[in-house]
């Protein structure tokens, strides 16, 4: 991504490889939170079946966090000095979701989130070194608030497929 102007130099204390390194995995996290927000919603609308109310409604509350989520993730990235990416075509390219076209069942939709909530929970793991690298604690807070709800939602969602 584009670093923003430099008619103010940014001095936060991370010099300016480093906060793109950080931004570049930001973008990351940012493409797949947004491509696993636009899947839970889809499913939202189109989930049918014995287990519709609950999982209409879950669907709801995680999308509803994605959607908040988003805008924390491209707020940081702007914070370090970086223009966040927002085209379709870009987080199609930075994204490691993959699309869901067809309308799966009830039990294929919540394991098609599990997938999709651990690959997020992956890519944020992977900014982690970066991070430290940089000293970047705020970046390193954030992480670890995506990993928790993250790890937690899959659990959940797991949950209903297993008994485990």
């Amino acid at each position: 991504m584009q670093v923003q102007s430099k008619s103010l130099p940014l001095n936060i204390g991370i010099d300016e490889e480093a906060r793109q390194e950080i931004a570049n995995g930001l973008s990351r996290l940012l493409a797949d939170t947004y491509s696993l927000y636009l899947k839970t919603h889809y499913f939202h609308w189109n989930v049918t079946g014995p287990l519709f109310p609950s999982l209409h409604t879950m669907f709801e509350m995680q999308y509803t966090e994605l959607a908040a989520a988003v805008d924390i993730i491209a707020e940081r990235i702007r914070s370090l000095g970086v223009f966040a990416p927002g085209s379709y075509s870009t987080f199609a390219q930075l994204s490691s979701i993959p699309e869901t076209k067809d309308v799966p069942s009830a039990e294929e939709m919540v394991r098609l989130l599990v997938e999709g909530n651990e690959a997020v929970a992956k890519t944020a793991r992977s900014i982690y070194p970066a991070a430290e690298r940089g000293d970047d604690q705020s970046t390193l807070d954030m992480l670890t608030d995506r990993l928790r709800v993250h790890e937690k939602t899959a659990w959940m969602l797991r949950s209903i497929l297993t008994n485990q």
